[in-house]
């Protein structure tokens, strides 16, 4: 669980900003308590309606005097944002009028306090789904440099230290982007390999996985993708170590990539698996969990300019606090 510590590590060195874009929600507040108790951010940001959060706040019996409270519709910044987003969508055809509607929406709100530098990272609640938050993110924060199409990953953590990055692998992408173009796909390959790097301080080896191993199936599509992918990642990234396309057995068993790959540059140091759709990136994480055991956190956003990611509805304590913690871990 290495991942874990290194991640509340790194969030608490940091001491960044956190804003919440669900602060009526008793996941937010429970997760937003823990945070500040262990001392993961320097300030913790609700967003909402003052009275519903203190109505909230005193049902579960959390004292949230250690929370800055924003409700949108009396902030002093009202002016600013809507003008700033207004800017941002006036191409789309969004009027003023509609601008000043829009940003008072939690999540817009929460995702302009990070793009103008009033916060450091935004986690959105159980009331935004997860296309919602991200299209927040894509409109208003925007994409990481050399990025254009963000992406998701989810971490999976083995108990076998030798796999992996100490037993962690990233997953990617299993939740967001549903059949990826090559150049879709070398973004979601490049961003999970940033991830990689920030969340497990590790350099990034890559695996691309697929029913095929390099060279027996030349006439399938799928496969084709994959290959114009890797050739197009190690174009952008010469130093990056990857290799595909490749069985999942050829990627994570040293002698059968020995016999199918021989030479191959990712040999027993597979930390990221990139998938070539999310179909066969989420049945990988689910069969992982119920079959493997292991332990799953995310899905985490990635390949945006700025740390943003959200809590399903029904989530646990522990997984919220990561999400939150991966979160600011990230925040630059």
């Amino acid at each position: 669980m290495d991942f874990l510590t290194k991640t509340l590590s790194k969030a608490k060195a940091r001491q960044k900003k956190l804003v919440l874009t669900a602060g009526e929600e008793p996941e937010t507040l429970r997760a937003a308590k823990v945070i500040l108790t262990e001392r993961l951010a320097s300030e913790v940001i609700l967003l909402g309606k003052e009275s519903e959060i203190h109505k909230q706040a005193a049902h579960e019996g959390i004292d949230h005097s250690d929370m800055t409270i924003i409700n949108p519709e009396h902030s002093d910044d009202f002016d600013d944002y809507a003008g700033e987003y207004y800017d941002l969508r006036k191409i789309r055809g969004l009027t003023e009028e509609q601008a000043q509607i829009d940003i008072l929406s939690p999540l817009r709100w929460g995702a302009m306090m990070v793009r103008m530098g009033d916060a450091d990272a935004v986690i959105a609640g159980a009331r935004d789904n997860a296309v919602d938050v991200f299209f927040a993110g894509l409109s208003i924060i925007g994409t990481a440099p050399n990025i254009r199409t963000a992406s998701s990953c989810t971490i999976v953590l083995t108990e076998d230290s030798s796999w992996g990055a100490d037993g962690a692998f990233i997953f990617s992408d299993c939740s967001i982007v549903p059949n990826p173009l090559p150049d879709q796909l070398s973004d979601i390959a490049q961003s999970a390999a940033q991830t990689c790097r920030d969340l497990f301080d590790h350099e990034p080896v890559l695996a691309f996985i697929s029913h095929s191993t390099r060279g027996s199936k030349r006439d399938n599509k799928d496969i084709e993708k994959l290959r114009i992918c890797i050739e197009m990642v190690k174009f952008r990234e010469p130093s990056l170590l990857v290799d595909g396309e490749m069985q999942l057995g050829v990627a994570l068993n040293p002698a059968v990539t020995d016999i199918k790959l021989p030479g191959s540059p990712v040999r027993g140091k597979v930390n990221t698996l990139i998938f070539p759709n999310i179909d066969t990136g989420n049945v990988a994480y689910q069969t992982a969990r119920l079959f493997g055991k292991a332990a799953i956190f995310g899905p985490f956003l990635q390949g945006f300019a700025k740390p943003i990611g959200y809590i399903p509805r029904g989530s646990e304590l522990n997984s919220a606090v990561i999400t939150c913690a991966a979160a600011l871990a990230r925040a630059k």
